[in-house]
Parts: structure tokens; sequence; C-alpha cells
């Protein structure tokens, strides 16, 4: 068979046909009277084979081992391969990521195309101050994606960096509210907790709707954080939570601030103030966490406050007795 027949049965061109010979991959097995190459069936099969390895990502400087020699084991090359294209994925995926985003900044012409590109290098610097200064830059109306910002925010470990970029998301708008919330489903605890934190700085309806669905999130991290930005929104419903974080004794001083921004509403002063007490009567709460809840309580105004405080005040725990008392002549007027 001809070259030209060989190259419509194979799919493959006359002159890659001749490359392959110039390496030895295949040769005609014989020529014609008049000089023209002639490929067997053999010839045509190992052509195949070759195209077959080719879309594999094999180079042809191995192909020809692979067919010719019998102790070639296939094994290390393609784990080699499954590496070679995991990387160049990698690398297509990200260049992809990046020009959706470019195409999301909906720059107006290429210096502004340029400006989204330098701005992105620089959330992805090594250099933190370089971060916090694209931050800060993308908050003054440079044409930078949310979902960037959102990325950079759920992954940056410096906290002055982080604050800047918190900064960022509140001036991008509620855009920012939704993808922040699929950070809160993330299988890392810190970038729960980061997407919990932006979401407390985002104003607006639907950031505090999220806040609210994140108060029974599984996290301990997302509840407190949810709850202490509901506290100073004026949302009673953060209040269980708030009460959680003064007895675990993590966060308590901004727990305690929170309830007491609540306190101010009429409508929740005496449900707290008796949330308080019952938390502090309860079995299960240890002296530490009681002392913490006396403190809380002593911020709360109202008379059932001062009548729960009069209560300690005789409490059997000294430490408790102790603090009520002095936070109740606080409390008392002169």
């Amino acid at each position: 068979m001809l070259i030209g027949d060989v190259s419509k049965r194979s799919g493959v061109s006359a002159r890659m046909l001749r490359h392959y010979e110039s390496l030895g991959l295949v040769r005609p097995s014989a020529r014609t009277n008049s000089g023209y190459r002639e490929y067997s069936e053999e010839d045509i099969r190992r052509i195949f084979h070759i195209e077959s390895l080719r879309s594999l990502g094999l180079p042809l400087r191995d192909i020809g081992r692979a067919l010719d020699d019998p102790a070639f084991r296939p094994t290390a090359l393609v784990g080699d391969l499954i590496r070679r294209t995991r990387d160049r994925i990698a690398a297509e995926t990200e260049l992809l990521t990046r020009l959706r985003r470019i195409e999301a900044a909906d720059a107006a012409d290429w210096q502004d195309v340029l400006q989204v590109v330098s701005l992105l290098q620089a959330l992805g610097s090594q250099s933190a101050h370089t971060r916090q200064r694209a931050a800060l830059a993308s908050g003054t109306g440079s044409p930078v994606p949310t979902e960037a910002l959102v990325e950079a925010a759920l992954h940056e470990t410096d906290p002055h960096v982080a604050g800047a970029l918190r900064w960022a998301l509140a001036r991008s708008g509620y855009s920012a509210a939704p993808l922040l919330a699929e950070g809160l489903a993330s299988p890392t605890a810190a970038v729960r907790e980061r997407a919990a934190q932006c979401l407390a700085a985002l104003p607006g309806d639907t950031a505090t709707t999220l806040l609210r669905d994140a108060l029974t999130h599984p996290d301990t991290a997302v509840r407190g954080r949810a709850a202490l930005a509901l506290g100073t929104r004026g949302v009673a419903d953060a209040v269980p939570v708030l009460l959680d974080l003064i007895t675990a004794g993590r966060n308590d001083t901004e727990a305690a601030d929170a309830l007491t921004t609540l306190a101010d509403d009429p409508r929740h002063t005496d449900p707290i103030a008796s949330a308080l007490v019952d938390r502090l009567t309860h079995p299960t709460t240890e002296p530490p966490a009681r002392g913490r809840l006396t403190q809380a309580l002593a911020a709360i105004p109202g008379p059932t406050a001062s009548r729960a405080l009069t209560t300690l005040a005789h409490d059997q725990d000294p430490a408790v007795a102790l603090t009520a008392t002095y936070l109740l002549q606080l409390r008392t007027p002169p």
C-alpha cells in the first residue's frame, strides 16, 4: 500500500508518516519499482499502535522504546504521564479561572484588563504588604471580581490583610454573600471561620439571613461568629449561642457585650436576664462559667437582673457571691 493510501486509511498525514520514518518509528517494508514507499499490513498496524500511544500523551522518543524493547514496562511511564497531565490540567484550570474573573470584571478596555490582571497577581503575592495594598485598592473602584476577593479572604492568614479583604468585600455589595455561604461548607475549619467573619462584616439583609442560618451550623466557631454579628444587629435569635460562648469562655467578653446591646431593646431585656439566670442555675454549669455569667448579668438593665444579683450575693460559691455583691453595689444608686 502506497503512502497516500496509508494516510487515508490511518488518518495520519503523509508528512507525519515521513517524520515517523526519519525517527525510525516505522519504515516501509518495501519499495516499488518506481521507488515509492510501500507499506505492509504489519507496517500499518504499527502506525495505529504509534497513534494509540500518542493519544495517551506519550512522547515520540518513548514510543519507539515501548514498541521495540521487550523489557519495557509501562508502569513508571504511565505514572509520569498522569503526573504531567494533572499539572497541565491544574495550569489550564488556573488560567480558565483567571480569564473568567477578567470577564466578570466587565473591563471597558485593555487598560482595565491589565489593571485587573495586576490586582489579581498582587492578591496572590507572597508579600503580605502587596496583598494588603491590592485588597485596599480593590475597594476603591478598581474592577476586581468579587469571586477573587472571596477566595483571597477565605485563604488569608495574615490578620492585617484579612481585615483589608473584609473591608473590600463589605464595599463590594451583596454579591459576596452567596460565595461566602459556600465557604461555610468548606472541609477546612479555618476557611469556615473566615467565611463567617467575612459574612459578619457584610451589611444588608442577605448577610443577616445567612448568619441566622449559621446559628445552627455544626461548627462551634461558625456559630459563635454568627451570633456575635447578629447580636450587634439586634437579632435576639443569637442569645442561646451567645450564652454558650460565655459558658465556654470563648469570646465571652464580646458575647457579653452583644447581650448588653440586645438588652437595650426593652423587648429583650427581661428574656435575656432570665436566660442568664437559667444558665447560671443549671446543674451542669461549672463555677468559672457561673462567674462569667454573673458578670454578664450585671450589664443587663432592669429589675429581673437586679433581683437575680441580689440572690447570687448569697450564693454558696464564694467567688460568685463576692462578684454579685460588688456588681450589685455598682447598680445601686448611692
